[in-house]
């Protein structure tokens, strides 16, 4: 039996395999179209019949490396690369839903997430009830109704930094025979393996940790191939019956485990189209390549932050599980034994303008619509990234009015906190 390489390793060499006297680097693949010497064949690829490129919307080399370094990282059968984080959550769910059915996810979400599904995905007649993911089992499950297909949460909560009970999740999920889909992105597969602790589908924005340099925007889905579609076949017409798009197949029949990640690719991505370019798939490869030791980076250095923030007489709270007396504390050192991430979220007395003028003296750490980059930077979620939410719904997503997101770089954790210093004290 093949032993299983480690995490540090499929970092750097899963997902392309060179032969002999080909590139040792991933090679870009800046091709649509791919050529074929009998219109037969071409016919075989559309039919689903064989798998292969024929065009770059759907299918590319670069492209599949990348996911399939991924899908390996994560532990899962098969992957599939978006234009972005968003469309890699518009599409796990809507590969699952339609019209009248429902979601129930935890409200302490990416504010992007939350309004895709409490307000752009209602439009399309696909409610979504949010609940406390921190409520007892039976609190949760009894959000779930008869059309629910989905259960949702976040690995570590952006920005409450809130850690999710993936098995108490995934327990609430299966019981109802729906999959559980856990963004993992702030986590990485670095720190955690959802799919390990019963998640079903696990999706990340690779704009975050996996690039890690602020150089491209992109998304990805993972299948981990466990659901059993066919046993909840009433549920899940999409993936259990004949699609009329492809002569009648039916995906959960012809790809087995592989059902879920072939019908997003072959039926949403070849018709909504939010392809991941071959250029930015060549760019998160690289931002892969280093995960492994940048997360322990991240991680080291946020700790000690935190710890900076949680003795200052100026700050008013700090969240960051791996803080000890934090409320997450527990979960983390059962999911995230090795880190969690370089994220914090703070408040300071005197709160949200004492916030905004912290974040104006800052020098080295940048105010930014962005985090989880090797570049420390800042952000105020309730004026910019959440500023479309009402003070109700902030504090429902673990969003206090005066939370400042720190994203803790890869610098020198002297120099971060020194620069922290100097603001607070001006």
């Amino acid at each position: 039996m093949e032993k299983k390489q480690s995490r540090e390793t499929l970092c750097v060499q899963a997902g392309w395999n060179p032969k002999t006297g080909e590139p040792r680097v991933l090679p870009i693949y800046q091709s649509t179209t791919f050529k074929y010497d009998t219109s037969e064949q071409m016919g075989r690829l559309f039919d689903l019949e064989e798998s292969g490129y024929f065009y770059t919307r759907l299918q590319n080399p670069t492209n599949d490396a990348v996911a399939d370094k991924i899908a390996q990282l994560e532990g899962g059968v098969g992957a599939m690369l978006t234009s972005s984080g968003q469309a890699a959550s518009f599409f796990s769910f809507f590969n699952l839903c339609s019209a009248g059915d429902h979601i129930v996810s935890s409200s302490t979400i990416y504010g992007g997430t939350f309004n895709l599904l409490a307000v752009t995905m209602k439009k399309m007649g696909i409610d979504c009830t949010f609940v406390d993911q921190d409520a007892p089992a039976e609190v949760i499950a009894a959000a779930i109704q008869p059309n629910t297909k989905v259960l949702f949460g976040e690995t570590i909560g952006n920005p409450s930094i809130s850690v999710l009970d993936i098995e108490k999740f995934a327990k609430i999920a299966h019981s109802n025979g729906i999959p559980l889909i856990v963004d993992n992105t702030f986590a990485t597969p670095i720190n955690c393996r959802p799919i390990e602790w019963g998640a079903d589908i696990v999706i990340h924005s690779t704009t975050k940790y996996i690039d890690g340099h602020a150089s491209t925007v992109g998304g990805v889905i993972v299948d981990s191939g466990k659901f059993d579609w066919d046993a909840h076949a009433d549920k899940f017409p999409g993936l259990t019956e004949p699609d009329p798009s492809y002569h009648g197949l039916t995906y959960s029949k012809a790809f087995g485990e592989k059902a879920f990640i072939t019908k997003a690719t072959v039926q949403l991505m070849r018709d909504l189209g939010a392809i991941q370019s071959p250029q930015n798939a060549f760019i998160i490869n690289l931002g892969l390549e280093s995960l492994h030791l940048r997360m322990e980076r991240h991680c080291s250095n946020a700790q000690k932050v935190a710890e900076y923030l949680a003795k200052n007489e100026k700050v008013a709270w700090v969240h960051y599980c791996g803080l000890k007396g934090d409320k997450y504390y527990d979960l983390a050192q059962k999911y995230l034994p090795n880190g969690s991430c370089g994220v914090i979220s703070f408040g300071l007395k005197g709160g949200r303008e004492v916030a905004i003028r912290f974040m104006d003296n800052l020098q080295l750490a940048a105010i930014v619509t962005h985090v989880a980059d090797a570049r420390t930077s800042v952000l105020h979620p309730a004026s910019h990234t959440h500023r479309q939410l009402t003070d109700e719904q902030l504090i429902a997503a673990g969003v206090a009015p005066d939370l400042i997101r720190f994203s803790v770089g890869i610098e020198n954790a002297n120099d971060i906190i020194d620069d922290i210093e100097q603001a607070l004290n001006a």
